[in-house]
């Protein structure tokens, strides 16, 4: 079958971008509209039609997901990527993020001893940079300022230093910790995620061992500064590109990516730019409502008819809105959606706390993405460094690490300890210690080809003794034994049988770089979730965890100003705001509702709806009010309010009057009878008298979700005031039963 027949079912836009072979081209592809499947196309089209091996290509992208999607939807093709001896699948080393190219690169293709590494150098986790500086600084007797700020001035500040630009002063000692750490990097064989980069940038310059004969980058507008100098060195005089990318999806700009990106390719590389206008992902009406947040390229064209207004809610606080929500997905699963069809967005992590807690209450399955990594579970954090010390010995920060580790190293081992034991090479002072360093010999030995499944894993398991490092006394020993054994399971998988250590080493380098994925019924730790990969549960995740995900109904929550967007502190944060908004909306295939509170209940957070709501033309809304209909709604609450003030003032004078007339004959009550008893009373009586009157005063305490026990200051028959600790006086309407009173 010929190439065009076979994907026929292309749009004229879409073909005329695959079908393209200028030296360079960028194809500004908006939402919704292909540009994975655009990006496919063309990968076959020069393997089936130009006869470019996939050897010759190197295809980069973002995230790991897009890394695996491609490589899935290509190996899928059947006779597509064989190899004509054997039929075997292809490794496709050439495709995958920036990253793990460059690792392999340096692994497979440049003389990385140039630059001062051995080619078995292990990849640092990205928070081990900062733990080796301050381990340096303590070791040299330097002087850093502004600890806190460490990381960041690592990142910014190093990066300056390696390009030989001049750093600012801080009347410190940093810029004399920059060689150190380079050197003690090189000494223990380690790169940093930056360093996979930087050196491969540095090593591609000027050599003509490996020049690709086609680059092909898929969501070239989140790249930043020194994967686009990547690039460039990769790209021989020769090498063709092809780049697909949005401008309107740039919401990582803290990052060091930004809209410019796609610009400065295009410029850089006089590229031929295409678009691809025709979204296939949302209804009419929510493209409508995107357009107006579009700031480059063409408007989007919808494929698909109108379909449902986007609904405009407002709740009056957040657990109003939980609440509702909780009944909303529920009626919307008896009428035949899946739970995992359903996400709520919110800008901020903590939005999701009340969520979760009525989701749960009312029986509603959720999960929450948070991506983790490795580093985030601290038994994996743990035994991560114990395997890292095992392949690479040079390590020593890895190995100290994981000795002198509180919960699960050497029980009372210290840190200096921890040093003098392996920096001697202290064998018989460390159980640990001693079983690291023999590991590559014991695997010599002991593993064989034929061993049986799950033998390997168990056999790590004793050789480590992890049982007894594990504390089966703590509470969380069967959790962590069950984390442990499937990071093993995966391990041994992938190691086999053959050269286990140096697969061990690659292992624990792509679990840092693609995180790994968990037993099923755990969520994966340090990749991205396929949609298919999720159980039937209501997805909560913050707008930048939205972006390239899709689903047939979106809430989005808290559009208020001072939420949605956030306050900016220039023009370009607010350029990033609504271009996350725009990635919010369009993630909505049937459905998207979006709502504001009347009372945020934080500072900040104005108590009225975002103006990007504003923003969206008035056909396309349901719930909506216009401006005559909000005037009117203003002054009829205006009023209200006032009635209720001047009623309760009312209430406040008549109560007074009584209340004086109560005090004058409850004081002559209260004189005659002390004067009654005034020689009666007994000195040990007067204590307990004191004690009543104190009593007179009784304080009334209420129970709030949010704010925790308070105390009762006034209650009608509409509203109720309290106070709480740390919170101050807040007003909550009766109707909404959120505060209970517990006496």
């Amino acid at each position: 079958m010929k190439f065009e027949e076979e994907w026929s079912f292309l749009n004229p836009y879409q073909m005329t971008a695959v079908l393209d072979e200028s030296p360079a081209c960028v194809v500004n592809a908006n939402v919704g509209s292909g540009k994975t499947t655009v990006l496919i196309a063309k990968i076959l089209y020069l393997y089936q039609v130009k006869q470019i091996q996939p050897e010759e290509m190197i295809v980069l992208t973002f995230t790991n997901k897009a890394a695996d999607e491609i490589k899935e939807r290509l190996i899928a093709k059947e006779k597509f990527l064989k190899k004509e001896k054997n039929d075997e699948e292809p490794r496709l080393d050439g495709f995958g993020t920036f990253h793990s190219v460059a690792l392999w690169m340096l692994r497979e293709k440049l003389e990385v001893e140039k630059a001062g590494w051995r080619k078995d150098f292990t990849v640092m986790a990205p928070d081990e940079e900062e733990d080796l500086a301050l381990t340096l600084t303590a070791e040299y007797g330097l002087k850093i300022k502004y600890k806190n700020r460490l990381k960041k001035r690592l990142e910014q500040e190093y990066q300056w230093y390696l390009e030989g630009r001049p750093i600012p002063r801080y009347k410190d000692d940093l810029f004399k910790l920059y060689p150190i750490i380079e050197s003690e990097k090189k000494k223990q064989n380690k790169m940093t995620f930056s360093d996979l980069l930087r050196v491969s940038t540095l090593l591609l310059k000027g050599q003509d061992a490996f020049i690709p004969k086609w680059i092909i980058v898929d969501e070239v507008q989140d790249s930043d500064k020194m994967q686009m100098e990547f690039l460039e060195a990769l790209k021989g005089r020769e090498t063709k590109l092809f780049a697909v990318g949005d401008p309107n999806q740039v919401i990582y700009s803290w990052r060091g990516t930004g809209e410019n990106m796609f610009f400065l390719l295009k410029h850089r590389f006089e590229a031929k730019e295409y678009s691809l206008p025709v979204n296939y992902r949302s209804n009419a009406l929510i493209l409508g409502a995107a357009n107006r947040f579009l700031q480059f390229g063409s408007q989007i064209r919808a494929s698909r008819e109108k379909g449902e207004k986007i609904e405009i809610v407002n709740y009056y606080d957040p657990f109003q809105e939980a609440e509702e929500l909780a009944l909303r997905i529920r009626e919307l699963k008896e009428q035949g959606l899946t739970y995992r069809e359903m996400a709520v967005f919110y800008r901020l992590q903590r939005q999701v706390d009340v969520l979760a807690k009525v989701f749960e209450r009312q029986g509603i399955p959720y999960e929450v993405s948070v991506k983790k990594s490795l580093h985030d579970i601290p038994v994996l954090n743990w035994f991560v460094r114990v395997l890292r010390f095992c392949v690479n010995p040079l390590d020593e920060q890895s190995g100290i690490a994981a000795v002198a580790d509180k919960e699960f190293g050497e029980f009372g081992m210290t840190r200096k300890k921890a040093e003098k034991i392996i920096k001697e090479k202290k064998l018989s002072e460390s159980l640990l210690y001693e079983q690291m360093a023999g590991f590559q010999a014991w695997v010599v030995d002991n593993f064989g080809k034929f061993m049986k499944e799950g033998e390997k894993e168990q056999k790590i398991f004793e050789y480590f003794h992890l049982k007894e490092f594990l504390r089966p006394t703590v509470e969380s020993y069967t959790e962590n034994v069950k984390k442990i054994k499937s990071f093993l399971k995966q391990l041994c998988s992938y190691c086999g049988s053959i050269d286990f250590r140096g697969h061990l080493r690659e292992f624990l380098n792509s679990s840092e770089l693609y995180g790994l994925k968990m037993e099923a019924g755990e969520k994966e730790v340090g990749a991205e979730m396929n949609p298919e990969d999720r159980k039937d549960a209501v997805q909560l995740m913050t707008l930048h965890a939205s972006k390239g995900l899709e689903f047939d109904t979106v809430f989005l929550i808290g559009v208020n100003p001072g939420l949605i967007p956030l306050h900016s502190k220039n023009y370009e944060q607010e350029e990033e705001e609504r271009r996350l908004f725009f990635v919010g909306i369009t993630r909505a295939k049937n459905r998207l509702e979006l709502s504001w509170y009347t009372n945020p209940g934080e500072p900040g957070i104005a108590g009225e709806e975002s103006r990007y709501l504003k923003m969206i033309p008035q056909e396309l809304l349901e719930g909506m009010p216009d401006e005559k209909e909000r005037w009117a709604n203003l002054q009829q609450l205006k009023k209200e309010v006032q009635e209720k003030a001047q009623e309760k003032a009312q209430e406040k004078v008549q109560e007074k009057a009584q209340e004086k007339v109560q005090e004058k004959a409850q004081k002559e009550v209260q004189e005659k009878e002390q004067k009654e008893l005034r020689q009666e009373v007994k000195p040990e009586d007067q204590q307990e008298q004191a004690d009543m009157r104190a009593g007179i005063q009784a304080v009334v305490q209420v129970r709030h979700p949010k704010y925790g026990v308070g105390v009762l200051r006034s209650e009608d028959d509409l509203m109720v005031e309290a106070e709480f600790d740390g919170y101050g006086v807040k007003q909550f309407l009766k109707a909404f039963g959120e505060v209970e009173i517990i006496g």
